[in-house]
């Protein structure tokens, strides 16, 4: 596991946190900023996921 793994699904956590929160609270902001954190952090895990991919066929 990288650093790229684990930092993104760190920030895909934060985010569902705050999209949830914002949910519930009705704060629409931090609805929407939650999913663009979750939606990031899927983007770094899965390069993370491909750098491992990579490594392991080399």
């Amino acid at each position: 596991m990288n650093k790229d793994q684990v930092k993104g699904r760190y920030e895909e956590a934060k985010g569902k946190v705050k999209e949830v929160a914002g949910n519930v609270s009705g704060d629409k902001e931090l609805e929407v900023e939650g999913n663009v954190q979750k939606n990031l952090g899927k983007i770094q895990a899965g390069v993370g996921d491909l750098k491992e991919d990579i490594k392991k066929s080399i």
